[in-house]
């Protein structure tokens, strides 16, 4: 039986759709986590078992992880919660006699300056120290998809601001990270790794300016502005202060270097190569166009 939380989510939803339909994994032998239940029923009538699992609540998790023997931790959005989440994801993960976690973290979160990598760090270290038979660590770079979150206001003005010092990314497709999250719950691997999941090539925003205009047909030029510009940007964009500064902490872990590094951990763990940003335009030109 292999377990998924957060599976009512974007990335939860395309790691079952990849052990159904890519991996052939029998629905039935597939537990589907959520705090709701409801939003899964297509699923649950393709014969998933779906079972409420609520972070919150450490005590009922145990119960809902019977009959699991690997679970993918997909790491939540509770930003000054989810180390404490992901502790009891673990803690009841052992006590339920789960053999093997994945869980999605970051590339590098060791000493990192984005305010999210201690959560991620801790919950690595917890998974460690958790006496699991084995464990996957899964450092996934960056979503191309993130960019929908910054193109609107950037397409619209044909300007896009950012503090990451035109140092680049080497960013990497969802439905990628997902293929790789399905594969490692589904193959059976006993021991313990770390993997650092990159898209096939580094690039700056402005590499990707130029191609996201041709893409759309929008002129659209990269303006290097201070960081604190950034968090006042995000400010008056009804962000609170903390979100603020830990969206624009992304910035600042790139102009950092640490998220450039191209590896071949997808293709060893999947047999594919990753989608290129150019193949994810083009699958992709319409949703941007009608930014």
């Amino acid at each position: 039986m292999l377990a998924i939380t957060g599976a009512s989510g974007a990335l939860g939803q395309r790691v079952l759709h990849h052990l159904v339909h890519t991996l052939g994994h029998p629905a039935g032998q597939i537990l589907a986590l959520t705090r709701q239940p409801a939003t899964l029923a297509t699923w649950a009538a393709q014969g998933v078992q779906v079972r409420t699992f609520d972070l919150d609540a450490p005590a009922t998790l145990p119960g809902a992880l019977q009959g699991a023997s690997r679970l993918l931790l997909i790491s939540t959005d509770a930003l000054g919660r989810r180390l404490a989440q992901h502790q009891a994801a673990i803690a009841a993960a052992s006590a339920a006699g789960v053999q093997h976690v994945v869980y999605t973290s970051m590339p590098r979160p060791e000493g990192s300056p984005l305010l999210l990598a201690p959560e991620h760090l801790g919950s690595e270290q917890a998974l460690a120290g958790a006496g699991l038979a084995g464990w996957t660590v899964l450092r996934n770079h960056w979503y191309f998809e993130n960019l929908f979150g910054s193109l609107p206001h950037a397409l619209a003005g044909g300007q896009w601001y950012t503090a990451d010092e035109g140092q680049p990314s080497a960013d990497i497709a969802r439905d990628d990270l997902a293929l790789a999250a399905a594969t490692a719950l589904a193959d059976g691997f006993a021991g313990q790794r770390v993997l650092t999941l990159s898209g096939p090539e580094a690039l700056t925003k402005a590499d990707m300016a130029r191609r996201i205009s041709a893409a759309t047909g929008r002129g659209l030029s990269v303006v290097q502005v201070p960081l604190a510009a950034i968090v006042d940007g995000l400010k008056g964009a009804a962000l609170p202060p903390q979100i603020a500064e830990v969206y624009a902490s992304f910035d600042t872990n790139t102009a950092a270097g640490r998220v450039a590094e191209v590896t071949g951990d997808f293709e060893a763990l999947t047999g594919r190569k990753p989608q290129s940003f150019d193949d994810w335009l083009v699958q992709k030109a319409d949703a941007l166009r009608a930014l």
